[in-house]
């Protein structure tokens, strides 16, 4: 079966426009699950969780709707075995980024695709190596409101750009949405990408 669209089961504005970098058309419905860690939780696990249960969220609220794939992903930056999610506030952001400071730390995302009654998941991890960097710098930049919102905090297509020495792997991964898995994904399910809008 073939599919010309999606539902993006996210309010991610970055993750809609990954979406619509690939051509890919969709319609945006935001869920709300808990995304709470469980003790003793792997990251990946934990990641692979999150997107099945945003993107099982939406296909229950879709209910009664003409049938097309709903796609989720969830994204955590890993460091020593600790994640680090969306900070809450200034003394978060720079707890935060003091601990990421001058280290390398993974990203991993999971992508769910539900479709034709059944669900796909993909993952993907980065590692990304930052430079030193103070106090100082990390409340200077929560006060431009980029890391909020963020998981690690910051933002690797924005401001958050100059923190990061290396990148191994997956720009759009770090950004929250892998293209190479999740174009994988939506080929297999038969959804047409490269549309011109």
């Amino acid at each position: 079966m073939a599919y010309d669209s999606i539902v993006l089961a996210s309010a991610s504005e970055r993750r809609s426009r990954l979406l619509a970098q690939i051509g890919v058309r969709h319609r945006i419905l935001a869920t709300e699950i808990d995304e709470s860690p469980r003790g003793g939780e792997a990251p990946g696990d934990y990641v692979a969780r999150l997107a099945t249960g945003k993107a099982r969220a939406a296909v229950e609220a879709e209910r009664g709707r003409p049938g097309c794939p709903v796609l989720a992903a969830d994204t955590t930056v890993v460091l020593d075995r600790s994640t680090f999610g969306k900070p809450a506030d200034e003394a978060e952001c720079v707890a935060t980024l003091t601990k990421l400071a001058g280290r390398r730390h993974e990203v991993l995302t999971a992508i769910a695709l539900w479709h034709d009654g059944r669900l796909d998941e993909a993952r993907s991890t980065s590692y990304v190596t930052f430079r030193a960097i103070d106090a100082a710098e990390c409340r200077r930049y929560w006060a431009t409101g980029e890391p909020a919102g963020k998981a690690g905090a910051y933002a690797i297509q924005g401001l958050g750009a100059v923190f990061v020495q290396c990148l191994e792997g997956s720009f759009s991964n770090v950004m929250g949405l892998p293209l190479f898995e999740t174009s994988t994904l939506l080929d297999a399910a038969g959804v047409q990408r490269w549309q011109i809008p």
